[in-house]
């Protein structure tokens, strides 16, 4: 069995909570993007809310 040195691991890890953080910041987007949209059909051609937000 080989054994990983350290610094293969470090960088490992370091990279793993990078995709992890960058898939999370890719789904706030996501739900931002979700939310604005949502925001600009609500409003009518006066820029008037046609209904409560949810």
């Amino acid at each position: 069995m080989q054994i990983i040195s350290k610094e293969y691991s470090l960088l490992f890890n370091a990279v793993t909570d990078a995709e992890e953080t960058l898939a999370q910041l890719r789904q706030m987007l996501i739900d931002a993007q979700r939310r604005a949209e949502e925001l600009y059909l609500d409003q009518g051609e006066d820029g008037t809310a046609l209904r409560e937000p949810h």
